[in-house]
């Protein structure tokens, strides 16, 4: 900050003034080290890009139809590089159409729909270029959207919901500003729907945290969660944080990486049931509006 004020940062659970003097912000970003999680988890650049992307057609295409299991290194990894321009979707394109062996034109037609879905964002945001501020689905404007305190917010930020599987991508996300697309709509649609917090709050988290957040894709992804976009969920489809942890990953491995096992947890901050039947009336309630 400019006037010299002390600046006030989110740390896993706190919010905690840093007293460090300002010189220590001036250039390297060491203090506190922003970057860390991310250096561990990234390479970024051009040769970076096209690493991953041999990495990913030589090692998990094959095990591409496991993507929605977030223990499994099965995803392509490569949307930071799209998002940043370091490499893009004619090379992904080309690439994998140079080396398809019969056994993996399965997985990689599947692949291929999901960078053609990042396409079409982008053509949403062509014609609608307000999809991070504006619903898609005007009708949405008379949501009954809650207002939530600060201590909800910051539970859902810093991954303190008592839901393992939210809490997982939340901590993910904040180390290494990532998230699994299977734990995103998760955790998406707990914020929407079970706490009905408007999806503009959430998108803009994912906007100051996600290392693959673009303008097209952030916001048409979270609008698909709430039901306010082009070709939405229905709002009416509720992803249920505990049945998604027992569907996709049954022996807790990727909670386990990012919730110790032996960690504290706190209560559940809503029942899955009541906040449920709490979001469908809320739907109704725009609905007859």
């Amino acid at each position: 900050p400019l006037d010299g004020a002390v600046p006030t940062v989110p740390v896993h659970g706190v919010r905690s003034g840093i007293g460090d003097a300002l010189d220590d912000w001036a250039l390297l970003p060491t203090k506190p080290d922003w970057a860390g999680g991310l250096r561990d988890a990234w390479t970024p650049g051009e040769h970076g890009a096209h690493e991953q992307l041999e990495h990913f057609v030589e090692h998990a295409l094959e095990d591409y139809d496991q993507r929605d299991e977030p223990a499994m290194a099965a995803t392509s990894s490569l949307s930071p590089f799209l998002r940043w321009g370091e490499i893009s979707p004619y090379q992904v394109w080309h690439r994998l159409h140079e080396r398809l062996e019969p056994a993996q034109r399965q997985n990689a037609a599947a692949f291929l729909r999901q960078l053609a879905w990042r396409e079409f964002n982008w053509n949403e945001y062509f014609h609608c270029d307000d999809i991070a501020t504006v619903n898609v689905r005007r009708n949405f404007d008379a949501f009954p959207w809650r207002e939530p305190s600060d201590d909800e917010l910051d539970r859902w930020r810093q991954g303190l919901t008592g839901f393992d599987l939210v809490d997982a991508g939340m901590r993910e996300l904040w180390h290494s500003g990532a998230m699994h697309n299977r734990v995103r709509l998760a955790a998406g649609s707990f914020l929407v729907k079970n706490l009905l917090v408007d999806w503009r709050v959430g998108e803009q988290w994912f906007w100051d945290t996600l290392v693959d957040a673009d303008p097209a894709n952030n916001a048409a992804n979270w609008q698909w969660v709430a039901g306010s976009g082009f070709d939405a969920a229905p709002y009416f489809r509720v992803f249920n944080p505990d049945r998604q942890l027992e569907r996709f990953d049954p022996h807790r491995e990727y909670v386990h990486r990012w919730v110790p096992a032996d960690e504290l947890r706190p209560e559940p901050m809503v029942d899955l049931k009541a906040s449920r039947l709490r979001a469908l009336d809320a739907y109704e309630q725009m609905r007859r509006s």
